[in-house]
């Protein structure tokens, strides 16, 4: 299933020893943002204390943690840590990995700097939410948040409690994945899904009510999310469910909860792995053909030739940097490169009005992407 978390697709392939031993590696970093604004990033402790966590009823409140990304005035500070030790041992303990110390990902170079300064005047920049696959960090969506951010965007990238290997709160406590433990029967799925849509309203809520810091940037009229796997998924929820969301993506994510007959009527975008996907054979994309005669507003169907499932996330170049082969036949940059800039076209059409003519038609100069729709 296409909501499973990229450490699911990746397992396999990890258990392949990488080119260079864990002593010669190189040291793993995030490519460089492409647009022009410094980047900030600041963490977020939320807690809704309106509703019961979605894995653990017996706890009355549902914590989060949010990685606040945002134009900044100035590069000058400490960069982001990508993953904690403990956050980064829990997720590649789970892989068959010979040659990289568990700790690796807590050492990824990254490009935001820790709470810099914001620019720009109050409730003057859209903002973007960002959800990640299942059992996956909010780090593994870092790239797409510093280059959106680089372009005049606030970037809200959510980590959904309990639904990845490790996620560690400001007073040192690491909740795991409790939703692992539970049979994925049917209704798991649309139980996520429902979970996560809520905690999307909660992060805007929160969000749009601060007056301070970097969340004073956004314009609560112009609120776009997308997200890659389980989260392109609970982007479709989200957007059921509120209003505010003006715009969504799906990046290769099996959306499993069907639309409604009512449809969906703000734009939307799917983006998936071309190789994959055989009109009218059994392909992991058979409910977005359901979901596509449902979508009654802008839309469009793009897909990418040569990627696989962790193409369109950080986890792809960082496999390519360890000379790991995840099956894809694009380069790893190349395939980050090609997700970063459309999803960008698609928001600076649909939360800036502005038209750049990528998302309207195939372009030479991304060959690999091909219009569906």
């Amino acid at each position: 299933m296409r909501v499973l978390a990229v450490a699911t697709a990746v397992a396999a392939a990890l258990t392949v020893a990488p080119a260079t031993s864990s002593a010669q590696a190189p040291t793993p970093y995030l490519p460089d943002p492409t647009g022009t604004h410094p980047v900030g990033v600041t963490s977020l402790y939320l807690k809704d204390t309106a509703r019961a966590d979605t894995w653990v009823p017996t706890v009355p409140y549902r914590e989060l943690m949010v990685s606040l990304f945002y134009p900044s005035t100035g590069t000058d500070g400490p960069t982001r840590q990508y993953m904690t030790p403990t956050e980064s041992a829990a997720y590649l303990a789970e892989q068959d990995i010979s040659d990289l110390p568990l700790e690796v990902l807590s050492t990824v170079e990254t490009n935001a700097v820790v709470d810099a300064r914001p620019a720009g005047r109050a409730r003057s920049r859209p903002l973007v939410l960002l959800s990640p696959g299942y059992t996956n960090s909010r780090a593994t969506l870092s790239t797409l948040a510093e280059d959106l951010a680089s372009h005049g965007y606030v970037v809200a990238v959510i980590d959904h409690t309990y639904e990845n290997r490790a996620m560690t709160f400001p007073d040192g406590r690491v909740a795991g994945c409790v939703s692992c433990e539970i049979d994925h029967l049917p209704g798991f799925w649309a139980t996520l899904a429902a979970g996560r849509a809520a905690d999307s309203s909660f992060v805007l809520d929160a969000l749009t009510a601060r007056r301070t810091g970097p969340a004073a940037l956004i314009d609560p009229r112009r609120v776009g999310m997308a997200g890659h796997s389980a989260g392109g998924a609970a982007t479709i929820q989200a957007m059921l469910g509120d209003r505010r969301i003006r715009a969504g993506i799906d990046i290769d994510g099996s959306t499993h909860v069907p639309i409604p007959d009512t449809g969906l009527s703000r734009p939307f975008m799917f983006v998936g792995s071309l190789d994959e996907y055989t009109p009218g054979q059994p392909n992991p994309y058979d409910d977005w053909e359901q979901d596509w005669t449902r979508l009654t507003g802008w839309k469009r169907w793009l897909m990418v030739s040569g990627t696989v499932h962790a193409s369109f996330t950080d986890l792809g170049v960082l496999a390519g940097q360890w000379g790991i082969d995840l099956g894809e036949s694009i380069d790893p940059e190349r395939a980050l490169e090609i997700t970063r800039t459309y999803v960008l076209a698609f928001f600076d059409r649909h939360l800036r009005c502005q038209h750049p003519p990528l998302i309207d038609r195939p372009s030479p100069a991304y060959p690999e992407v091909s219009f569906l729709g």
